[in-house]
This record gives structure tokens, sequence and C-alpha cells, in this order.
């Protein structure tokens, strides 16, 4: 949890809220009375409810001075009531930390590394399902870490524990070949961009390659787009496409491909840290200056 600076924040302060925990009555009141109680506005709240499990996105403003030192205070301490987990993202003007999630494809991470740079954000971490990109973070002096656990649940327990620790504001997927589940995702809202490998809401899937070939597509293209718990059909953020040449092998298409996902993930990743993008309705608008 990030504190800022200084524990007084003039206007306009938004708080990102997220709560995750097993789903019953009279959770949805007791954060937003919460919300109310300190003087904040909900601008946006988003609740989802799957097999038991409850997860909530509130985005809280204050026009008046607050102390955010207190406020998470006071929220962890509703939390533990509640017995939920909560975390607050604060939006600031500070340098944002950036994990990045791979599995063995190496150019979405060699190019992110490339251009690191250039993006308003530090990469902090880089987080591997097993360790055949690990020389390419080492060679930059960035933390890698393996997580090789089958069990879903228990990876991504261990993952939410490194973003704590690394106090994660973007999760960037490098064609990381998992598929979060919901109680990840929903405590990183707008917060996690993939890269998939087609003109999305064509060919989802991680078979997408081989589909579009197999189809005979004259254009080949790919997403980025915010993760959400729904595979492949989270906001999309950026696409581009190349034509396909009528000698094209399934494994040049890949090539031609995996050059455009890496280029792709990194300019979404560029204009999510230099706060040009906003979400509304599930659509992805570019903020007017």
């Amino acid at each position: 949890m990030r504190i800022l600076s200084t524990n007084k924040v003039m206007k306009k302060t938004v708080v990102g809220i997220t709560v995750v925990g097993k789903d019953r009555e009279g959770i949805v009141a007791a954060f937003t009375n919460f919300a109310f109680s300190r003087g904040g506005n909900i601008e946006k709240v988003n609740q989802n409810v799957i097999k038991g499990l409850f997860g909530m996105y509130l985005e809280i403003s204050f026009s008046k001075i607050v102390d955010i030192t207190k406020f998470d205070e006071e929220i962890q301490s509703l939390a533990e009531k509640e017995k939920m987990d909560v975390n607050t993202h604060h939006e600031t003007n500070l340098q944002k930390n950036i994990a990045v999630f791979v599995t063995k494809e190496p150019l979405c991470l060699e190019t992110i590394l490339v251009n690191a740079k250039s993006l308003k954000g530090k990469i902090s971490v880089v987080v591997g399902t097993e360790k055949t990109l690990e020389p390419l973070a080492k060679k930059k002096g960035i933390p890698f870490i393996v997580v090789e656990e089958k069990n879903q649940q228990i990876a991504e327990e261990k993952i939410i524990d490194i973003c704590k620790k690394y106090d994660i504001d973007l999760i960037s997927l490098g064609r990381y070949m998992r598929i979060l589940s919901p109680n990840f995702v929903w405590r990183y809202p707008n917060r996690i961009i993939n890269i998939h490998p087609s003109l999305l809401p064509a060919f989802p899937g991680a078979l997408a390659y081989a589909q579009a070939y197999e189809r005979g597509t004259k254009i080949v293209g790919v997403t980025s787009h915010y993760v959400t718990e729904n595979l492949d059909q989270g906001p999309i953020i950026f696409q581009d496409s190349f034509k396909v040449d009528p000698n094209d092998t399934l494994e040049k298409i890949k090539q031609k491909g995996q050059k455009l996902e890496a280029q792709t993930l990194l300019k979404a990743m560029k204009m999510h840290l230099e706060n040009k993008l906003e979400v509304r309705w599930r659509k992805v608008h570019i903020k007017s200056k």
C-alpha cells in the first residue's frame, strides 16, 4: 500500500478501493457508508459475484483535505471487521511500479526492457512461470521471481504477496500463459494489461495464430486490452494488424505477429502510465488534453 509523501493532500484526491472476499449481505453498504462518512464522493462502483466470491471496486474523490494515512488505517480496520481483503490505490504523480508477468516467449519482455527509460514508471519485478527469461531481467538488475506452482490458487496467493511487496501499480502480461482468476483480477481493476495475438473479439484463446492461419485470414492483428474476469473480453486499448502474404507459413505469421505484439503492448503501457487512458462503459477512451 502506498502512503503519500505527505499525510495532508489537497484537492482533488482520488482513491481506488478494491474489496474481495466471501459474498454476504451488507458488504456494499458497509464500504459505501464508510466512504460517505469520511466526506468522499463515490465516482465509480463496480461489483461482481462468482461462485460465492465477492469483488467490488470503489473510486472515491475528496474535494477537501483528507488524511490519507488515517483513511487507510480506518478502512483496514473495517476490512478486518468485515473479514474482507481490502486494498487502496492512490493516483499520484510519483513514479509508478510495474510488474511484468512472463512465461517463455522473450520478445515482449525484451522490448519492454529496452524501452524502459521511455516509461513513466519503474520495472520493479518480473514474475515468471519458469526460469527461461530470467537472464533478461538479471542483465538489467531487475528481480526475477519464479512461481511454478501448478495450482493456480496457490500461485496467485504468492503473486499477490509479490505485488504487495513491490507496491505494484501496473501489471503487464508479456505473453503470460496462465489465466488469472477473478480473485486476482478484481484486485487490480484496469491496471492489468494483456496482449492478445488476434483482432479481438475474433479468435480468443491461446491458439489465435493457428486459427487465423487455418481459416485463411487475409489480415492478422494483435490487441492490447485491460484484463477482466472474462477471458480476452476486457476493454480494448489498441489494435494493430498486418496483411498475410499467400506464401506465409504459420511460423512466418507468428514471427510477424510477435513483433507487433511487443510494440502494441509497449504503446498501451506508455499511455496508461502517462494517465492518458480512461475506461467508461467498458470502452477505453483517450483523455483530451
